[in-house]
C-alpha cells in the first residue's frame, strides 16, 4: 500500500528543497522525520510537513481498507521537488534602473509505502 502527499506553491526554492528531499529518500519514515526535525535548514520544515501528511494519508488508507497500520513499516519510496511558479519582483537600483528579483516556489511530493514482506 502506498500513500502520497503533495504541497504546492511552497515558498522555498526548489534547489534548497531538493537538498532535504535527497536526505530522506529511501529511509524509514520515522527516521526521516527525525532527520528533518533536527536539520538546521529552513527547507526542512515544509518537507517534514509533507512527509507527515503522507504518513497520515497512509493511516487513513489502511483504516478504509481494514488493514493493520504500522508506522514503523513505512518507507519513503519516492520523493521529488518540482519547480512552481516564480513570483517576479523589482528592486530600484542606481540611475533609475530596476533589478529583477525572482521569488521561486516549489511543489514537493512524497510517496510512502510499506516494506515488502513486512507484517
Amino acid at each position: 500500500m502506498e500513500a502520497k502527499a503533495i504541497a504546492r506553491h511552497v515558498r522555498v526554492t526548489p534547489r534548497k528543497a531538493r537538498r532535504m528531499v535527497d536526505l530522506i529518500r529511501g529511509k524509514q519514515a520515522t527516521e526521516a522525520i527525525t532527520i528533518l526535525k533536527f536539520a538546521p535548514q529552513d527547507a526542512a520544515l515544509p518537507v517534514r510537513k509533507v512527509l507527515e501528511s503522507a504518513i497520515a494519508n497512509a493511516r487513513v488508507k489502511a483504516d478504509k481498507a481494514g488493514e493493520p497500520f504500522r508506522e514503523n513499516n513505512l518507507v519513503v519510496k519516492e520523493t521529488y521537488v518540482d519547480e512552481g511558479v516564480t513570483l517576479k519582483r523589482f528592486r530600484a537600483r542606481a540611475q533609475g534602473r530596476a533589478a529583477r528579483i525572482n521569488k521561486r516556489t516549489s511543489h514537493i511530493t512524497v510517496v510512502v509505502g510499506a516494506v515488502e514482506g513486512a507484517r
